[in-house]
């Protein structure tokens, strides 16, 4: 409890407060905070699940407990090495099949993340809508593996405004994965942001033109089944 008339004060110390409550909340999970940065935001919603767990044990309802706390865990996970190695690749290495392998390599770390542990879909959804590049990246990774985190119109974004070709061409393959759950609209919108990327991101030489090909024709044979 304190008082203060001095309104710069009172909000570092409720910042604090904050970052003294994931602290507590954490322990020793926590190996730096980066103040409006990937790791707080998701470590302070990993806290948030573990206080919701504690809360939850506390009622007595410890399979709710149970997934609260493996939530917890693989948002923790998340915010550790996946974002980071995926940054470090990106930034340590030139352009070039040696930094793809690699990034793959990354990818391949969030694919079994996903397979491992629980996820909330929206979360994911999140990181590939409003995150940072690796965010996205690890999202289209946790996507591929688990189909109850997708969301088509999150995908459909990451073709159409991908920040790197190696992001679109996960996001492509993940559309390719997705296209026999697509309704026939959603296989229209696909089709049309894909033929648009042709020739202007990706030339006819390249991986992405081959997975265009791909996505292309099984999507023109799926709308002739229905």
């Amino acid at each position: 409890m304190f008082v203060t008339e001095n309104g710069t004060g009172t909000g570092v110390l409720l910042i604090m407060g904050g970052g003294l409550l994931v602290f507590a909340l954490l322990g020793n999970r926590i190996e730096s905070l980066e103040f409006g940065g990937t790791k707080l935001k998701l470590r302070a919603a990993a806290a948030e699940r573990y206080a919701l767990a504690a809360e939850s044990e506390d009622r007595g309802d410890h399979d709710a407990a149970d997934r609260l706390r493996s939530e917890a865990q693989a948002l923790m996970d998340t915010a550790g090495p996946i974002a980071s190695d995926y940054r470090s690749v990106r930034s340590s290495m030139g352009a070039g099949q040696d930094r793809t392998r690699a990034m793959q390599q990354v990818v391949e770390k969030a694919r079994r993340l996903a397979a491992d542990r629980s996820f909330e879909p929206s979360v994911v959804q999140g990181w590939l809508r409003d995150g940072t590049e690796e965010k996205r990246i690890t999202a289209l990774a946790m996507m591929q593996s688990r189909s109850e985190l997708r969301d088509f119109d999150a995908v459909l974004a990451a073709i159409e405004h991908s920040r790197s070709a190696f992001e679109q061409y996960h996001a492509m393959k993940l559309a390719k994965s997705m296209l026999v759950d697509l309704d026939s609209t959603q296989i229209g919108k696909l089709t049309d942001a894909v033929k648009a990327q042709r020739d202007w991101r990706f030339r006819a030489d390249s991986d992405r033109w081959r997975l265009s090909e791909e996505i292309l024709g099984r999507a023109d044979g799926q709308s002739g089944t229905r």
